[in-house]
Order: C-alpha cells, then sequence, then structure tokens
C-alpha cells in the first residue's frame, strides 16, 4: 500500500495537484512521477502542486519536483509550488531550490499567478535558462 495519495483537480483552467503524505524514493516517486508525465502527455500546461499535507520528502522527491518542473517548462507549461510545510520549506532552502521554483502560501495565489502572467512571452529568456542550470546543478 502506497503512503502518497495524488489528487487533481481543475480551477479556472488549472489544474491543482494534491499530495498527500509521503514523497520518498520507490513506489510514491513513480507515483509522482506518472502524474507529471500523465499531464504532460494530456497537454496540461498550468500545474500548481499543492503540497500542504505532505509529510515527508527526501532528495529522490526533491529530484521528481525538479523533474516535472523541467517538463512541463520543456513543453511550454509551468510548474507552481504552493503551501509547503515547513520541513519541505527547509529541505528547499538548504537545497537552494526554494529560489528555482514559484513558491506560494496559498493554493489561490498559486492559481491567480497563471492570470497574471498571460502576458509573458513564451520564450525562454536568460533568467530561466539560469533557473535550469541551477536546479540541475543542485541535484547533482
Amino acid at each position: 500500500m502506497s503512503s502518497l495519495s495524488i489528487t487533481q483537480r481543475q480551477v479556472r483552467g488549472v489544474i491543482v495537484v494534491n499530495l498527500v503524505g509521503k514523497v520518498l524514493i520507490g513506489e510514491t516517486n513513480r507515483q509522482l512521477h506518472e502524474s507529471m508525465r500523465n499531464l504532460v502527455g494530456e497537454g496540461k500546461k498550468q500545474v500548481v502542486l499543492n503540497l500542504e499535507k505532505v509529510t515527508a520528502i527526501d532528495s529522490s522527491g526533491l529530484g521528481e519536483i525538479v523533474a516535472g518542473f523541467s517538463t512541463l517548462r520543456g513543453s511550454g507549461g509551468q510548474l507552481k509550488l504552493a503551501n509547503m510545510p515547513d520541513r519541505v520549506t527547509d529541505l528547499m532552502t538548504i537545497t537552494k531550490l526554494y529560489t528555482v521554483f514559484e513558491v506560494y502560501d496559498t493554493e489561490r495565489e498559486a492559481i491567480d499567478s497563471f492570470e497574471e502572467d498571460e502576458v509573458t512571452t513564451s520564450q525562454p529568456d536568460d533568467e530561466t535558462a539560469v533557473i535550469e542550470a541551477k536546479a540541475a546543478n543542485t541535484l547533482l
């Protein structure tokens, strides 16, 4: 039996992925990987990962979130994080991944941010390249 539950719903065109439980190496990691891959395969471009009920995460779990970020970015989409528990925030800060992601205190703020982003271009800029390089280097 898995210690991670993943549910999805759509709010104003944004896919909200709720994670409940532990995101660790093994089965839970594969679940998250498949979930993110399926979203990209379905052409979803705006995704919020709601981490409010994540009770534990390891480096493999963080790696899967970075992989989801990169995969969505590569397909012209965006992944934003919401409701990060203190433990996840601490780990993201220690690994310097906190600066890679757009992180919001609430799910609503994360969803609203997509409307604000609609004015931006779809071409990656130098800042995007730096962020992706930083994310890749942090995992090495």
